[in-house]
């Protein structure tokens, strides 16, 4: 066991076996009060900067940089393989323990090129996999992901009460999903009042376990009951996070109305409607980094601005010859997304013949279900020269398309923010979502992108029609380009409103239910 009363760690070089103790970086005491050197500790299970699987990897990326010119911020992930394959070194700072099925494991250190503190959960056993965070290559899950991030929120747990990094420590934790979800759970069971907030990206993903799994995570026989973690006879980490938690956040304000209603709350609408009566649940719309700037941007086949065309139809040329289509001046369209029945794949497909017959081309790339996987193969077989399809995902590729792209098709049945509407209205591509959560709070139909109501066939391809309407209008089309492209969406906005919420629960953290 590591120990560190002499103020020492001990580093870690994932290349190298070899271990040698060094002084700390630096001591960081542990601030009193509120302002600009207050501690938060951002919990999440995946970091772009690392690995991701969805946008939780972007925003986890993204949002804790715009906070630190307001705080001390430091992110706590697991080990996964590839973080520790990216990790130069590895500052080993502290032990935590297990406890039941939950293994003790080493908290590291490290920085990144910028200077993010992260904190990685050292436990090989858990975490040293092939795969994404959630599961192996083939996408099924890892049958001990209940251990895998209960260890997750007990480590966030203890080091909010000070165990782990012996010269650090949170006056508040911000944690993610479901996977961190255990945090507050934990605390609270200790009778520890430390301040949180959950963060919901997607309730549908909500950490559902068999109620035999509570031996194995140290969870009190007395928590499964409504008021707790039990959820139709199962355990979900979600519900726990959501019952716990000071506060809940999730990433649009018509998301957070929407999951207060039976259609979109996922079995937990009367609870997040009782936290939203009680003022404990507000909705923060994502933002999206610098790097999205078509005038900068390196992975562009040229780069553009709202005044100059020719740099968007250069990269509409590389992205009609890497996907093969026909050379064309008539409109594109990209698909860019998860192939999922949540993201209306089966719309975009079916609507995708009427784009063709109206002299359109279309780009898809993303990977989800078998099932829309090769439909949408067979739909590029069907119309070679008129459609391209790519099974899989690459960063720079799906820039291009962004860039080269007239409209960016999102027929999503729900959307609780999207980043893809707000890549695709900077890069002067112009969106065609269903009016839901963030598309609804981020689209002006008409002036950056065009809107649907009803979750229809006949309500997307009327959408459609409308932007082709608008493609053959060069002014229109010209207009609403440069709407888009203009439209603020930074982290900026989004920080300010979390240091609002910051404020108010860490002024009056709740009392333990």
């Amino acid at each position: 066991m590591l120990t560190v009363a002499d103020e020492t760690t001990e580093r870690l070089n994932p290349n190298n076996s070899e271990r040698t103790l060094t002084a700390p970086k630096s001591y960081i005491p542990r601030p009193g009060g509120l302002g600009r050197h207050q501690s938060i500790l951002y919990v999440t299970s995946e970091i772009a900067d690392f690995i991701k699987a969805g946008g939780l990897g972007e925003v986890s990326a993204a949002l804790p940089r715009a906070l630190r010119q307001l705080y001390d911020v430091r992110v706590l992930i697991p080990g996964y393989r590839q973080v520790l394959a990216s990790a130069k070194s590895v500052e080993l700072v502290g032990r935590l323990p297990g406890t039941c099925g939950i293994p003790d494991c080493d908290l590291g250190r490290m920085e990144t090129k910028d200077g993010l503190t992260i904190y990685i959960l050292l436990s090989p056993e858990l975490y040293d996999r092939d795969g994404t965070p959630y599961g192996d290559a083939n996408g099924v899950d890892w049958n001990d992901n209940d251990v895998r991030f209960a260890r997750l929120g007990l480590a966030a747990a203890d080091i909010a009460c000070g165990v782990g990094d012996p010269f650090w420590q949170p006056d508040l934790l911000h944690l993610n999903d479901w996977p961190s979800s255990l945090a507050p759970a934990y605390l609270t069971w200790r009778e520890r009042r430390v301040p949180s907030i959950l963060t919901i990206h997607n309730l549908a993903y909500q950490g559902l376990f068999e109620r035999e799994r509570f031996p194995h995570l140290g969870i009190p026989d007395n928590a499964f009951q409504m008021n707790g973690v039990e959820f139709y006879g199962k355990l979900s980490f979600l519900k726990a996070g959501i019952f716990y938690a000071s506060h809940i956040t999730t990433v649009s304000s018509t998301y957070a109305e929407e999951i207060t209603t039976p259609q979109f709350g996922c079995g937990l609408e009367g609870l997040l409607k009782t936290r939203a009566e009680e003022g404990r649940l507000d909705g923060i719309l994502n933002g999206i980094d610098d790097s999205w700037d078509p005038s900068t941007d390196p992975y562009l086949a040229s780069p553009f601005a709202p005044d100059d065309w020719t740099g968007k139809h250069m990269n509409a040329d590389d992205v009609r010859k890497t996907f093969g289509l026909a050379v064309s001046r008539g409109p594109l369209f990209a698909v860019i997304s998860r192939l999922v029945h949540q993201k209306g794949v089966d719309l975009a497909i079916a609507a995708s013949e009427e784009i063709v017959a109206e002299g359109g081309q279309i780009v898809v790339t993303g990977r989800g279900e078998a099932r829309f996987e090769k439909a949408m193969q067979a739909l590029a077989a069907r119309h070679p020269g008129s459609v391209g399809v790519r099974i899989g995902f690459n960063e720079a590729e799906a820039r291009r398309m962004y860039a080269g792209s007239d409209f960016l098709l999102m027929p999503s049945r729900f959307e609780p923010c999207g980043l893809s509407q707000m890549y695709a209205q900077r890069f002067g591509s112009l969106p065609i979502a269903h009016r839901t959560g963030g598309l609804a709070d981020t689209i002006e139909d008409g002036v950056t992108g065009f809107l649907f109501r009803e979750m229809s066939l006949s309500g997307f391809v009327g959408a459609i029609k409308r932007g082709l309407d608008a493609f053959r209008s060069h002014g229109q089309l010209t207009a609403m380009r440069r709407a888009a492209m203009g439209r603020p969406h930074g982290w900026s906005q989004a920080a300010q409103k979390y240091r609002a919420v910051y404020n108010q629960v860490v002024q009056a953290p709740a009392a333990l239910p």
